[in-house]
């Protein structure tokens, strides 16, 4: 199972946002986003809510989970 995000395409709808912009925008790093971006970590509940809030989107249109 994993979960998966649509981050990479929301930046670049939301004026081609840029990963460190929206790093600032939730209170984490760059090397954070990228890895939440890529797969390889998954966000708190918290950060995923304020992912979710900077595009003013549902957060099931930011984060899905599948099954490998």
């Amino acid at each position: 199972m994993a979960i998966e995000n649509t981050i990479r395409r929301l930046r670049f709808e939301h004026g081609e946002m840029t990963q460190a912009e929206l790093a600032e925008r939730i209170g984490m790093t760059r090397q954070t986003v990228i890895a939440i971006e890529q797969g390889k970590y998954a966000p708190s509940l918290e950060a995923a809510f304020r992912i979710a809030d900077v595009f003013g989107v549902p957060l099931a249109d930011v984060f899905s989970w599948t099954r490998d």
